[in-house]
């Protein structure tokens, strides 16, 4: 059993519609090395609201009692080097469960509130220098959410590429010299009209999503009366959604210990570095993301072999932000892709995208 929750979120189960963006999310949960996602589409279509919900729908974490950084009891990679001092000098750790964490980085955040600084107040009174987490710290083994990553300063964005890329945060400051665990899986969101991304920084991202207001009229009845029985009465709501939460959780939960087994054949690598190939795709990230994804995504449904679909479901949302922009082609980037795909793994383009689009199986 999960513990209970503490804060009333829109359960994940009734967000409707969005499945690109919904099984994006849940890939990176169940395989933080896919490296994220980054969401881009109309304002107003749910992201924020999804996004908060997947840390509510996660199972909490075991953490050493009273760890500012959420070390690990058991994994040495996710201890902060306090941790690991006690346990290197025999100290039995108590340890305590927490809720996966949720942190928001706003844009007017600063450096030093991102990655930590001195804790003046102490300072003051002990005379001492001693440091104090920042968010980095905080969102150690959870989720990083940056709304609107398309207006945030460039020097944050390399703080946190950084530390996203490397598991680790170091700060330097006043003679004070601290390195601990930021283990993360960074999410953004942003509209494509307030500004585009630095290529740099798109490409850090594992997976893109596009999330698009829905035309349905029946679907946006339906959308509003969700909310409307939620904001009325949470907890009710919320309990009519439990079964769903749970079983979602145990799938989620049994995708990550099943991950391991998961095999993806040597013809469907080859052909997968064959499309990065085509699509003129800098460097091998592209590579290695769509692997872990079509990993992810096998696993999640319960198998441990990747097949030619798992590639072809996940390749649009891994490969689309890595292309070298062409402001004459009139073609979109995720076709780009398809088109791509279809050549190198020698299937009859029909125009039908159905089967390359990234949703969850009924």
């Amino acid at each position: 059993m999960s513990s209970p929750r503490k804060r009333r979120v829109f359960p994940f189960t009734a967000v409707i519609g969005q499945e690109e963006m919904k099984l994006a999310l849940l890939l990176n949960v169940i395989d933080p090395r896919i490296g994220g996602v980054m969401i881009m589409g109309d304002r107003g279509t749910g992201k924020s609201t999804t996004i908060r919900a997947l840390a509510d729908l996660l199972p909490g974490i075991e953490v050493v009692a009273g760890d500012p950084y959420n070390s690990s009891p058991s994994d040495p990679d996710l201890q902060s080097s306090d941790v690991r001092q006690r346990l290197d000098h025999g100290e039995t750790l108590a340890t305590e469960e927490r809720q996966v964490p949720m942190v928001d980085l706003p844009l007017g955040a600063t450096e030093d509130r991102l990655c930590g600084t001195i804790d003046i107040e102490k300072a003051l009174s002990e005379g001492v220098r001693a440091f104090e987490p920042g968010l980095l710290a905080k969102a150690n083994r959870g989720l990083l959410y940056v709304d609107e990553v398309n207006l945030l300063d460039d020097h944050l964005v390399d703080v946190l590429l950084d530390s996203a890329a490397s598991g680790w945060n170091t700060v330097e400051r006043e003679g004070v010299s601290v390195r601990h665990p930021a283990r993360f899986v960074l999410i953004g969101s942003g509209n494509p009209e307030e500004g585009e991304l630095r290529p740099q920084l798109l490409d850090r991202f594992g997976m893109s999503v596009e999330v698009r207001t829905v035309r349905d009229p029946e679907l946006r009845v339906q959308v509003v009366d969700q909310r409307t029985a939620f904001d009325t009465d949470p907890d009710g709501f919320s309990s009519a959604m439990e079964e769903g939460q749970q079983a979602l959780q145990q799938r989620v939960v049994e995708a990550q210990q099943r991950l391991d087994q998961v095999e993806i054949d040597d013809d469907l690598r080859l052909r997968i570095s064959g499309v990065c190939g085509e699509l003129d795709v800098d460097g091998l990230r592209g590579d290695i993301v769509t692997n872990r994804a079509a990993r992810a995504l096998a696993a999640f449904e319960g198998r441990t072999e990747v097949t030619e679909d798992d590639v072809a479901r996940v390749a649009s949302c891994c490969l689309r932000h890595r292309l070298r922009k062409d402001p004459l082609e009139q073609i979109d980037s995720g076709d780009r892709v398809v088109k791509v795909f279809c050549k190198v793994f020698e299937r009859n383009d029909s125009g039908d995208r159905t089967e390359f689009e990234l949703a969850l199986a009924a």
